[in-house]
């Protein structure tokens, strides 16, 4: 869906979401989309559950977020895991907020998840901390749950959004009139879509194989004789 000039995507959320039918689905988004707007439209008409990033753009209620105790919270998840050149353990937990005024609409569980990452090259340890919001109360997700569904929204985000901004250039691109920003993200999608059926998990990479021969290779990709 194509956002209106002189506005950003919160303003299509509810458009773009609207035909679907979303009952008992669990949407994420990132920090962009932490709004009660958001939150009241996917859980009173949608019937849905959200688990939204909660980032400074929220400075009031990351703060709360940061302040909880979770030193005390004694159930939580550790997830490990080692490729793209670095080791990484995520540390989950959730905690139940639905008494402590959060003023934020349906909010079941608070979620922090800290990760620790090693760069196996240079052995260099960087560390991250996570805050989320969700409306799924603690018998409908567990940590490990939680930890998952945020694990989800991180791979859209690399899988797609980075590699279109980044492979593609798409936020520099000067195609911006009449229908060319719909039809040159539909021609993206479908190049990262051909590719990663083919089996090449580098977008970049499989951008210059096909290039070398640019008369055979996209027409082999894409089945055409």
């Amino acid at each position: 869906m194509r956002i209106p000039d002189k506005t950003n995507e919160n303003t299509c959320f509810a458009a773009l979401l609207a035909p679907f039918d979303l009952t008992g689905v669990t949407g994420t988004a990132d920090a962009l989309h932490t709004q009660r707007a958001h939150a009241r439209f996917l859980v009173d008409e949608k019937k849905a559950h959200y688990l939204l990033v909660v980032k400074a753009n929220q400075p009031e209620l990351h703060r709360r977020l940061r302040s909880l105790p979770w030193k005390d919270v004694t159930v939580r998840r550790y997830d490990r895991e080692i490729g793209h050149g670095r080791r990484e353990t995520r540390v989950t937990r959730a905690l139940t907020v639905t008494d402590l005024g959060l003023d934020f609409p349906h909010a079941a569980q608070a979620v922090r998840i800290l990760r620790h990452r090693t760069d196996r090259t240079t052995e260099t340890v960087s560390r991250q901390t996570v805050y989320a919001i969700t409306d799924l109360n603690s018998h409908q997700a567990s940590p490990q749950r939680l930890g998952q569904l945020a694990r989800s929204q991180w791979t859209t985000e690399n899988r797609l959004r980075f590699v279109r901004d980044t492979t593609f250039a798409e936020d520099t691109s000067k195609i911006r009139t009449g229908h060319g920003p719909e039809n040159m993200s539909t021609l993206r999608n479908l190049a990262i879509n051909a590719l990663r059926a083919a089996g090449l998990r580098n977008i970049a990479a499989g951008i210059r194989h096909v290039s070398y021969e640019p008369f055979t290779r996209p027409l082999d990709l894409l089945g055409i004789v």
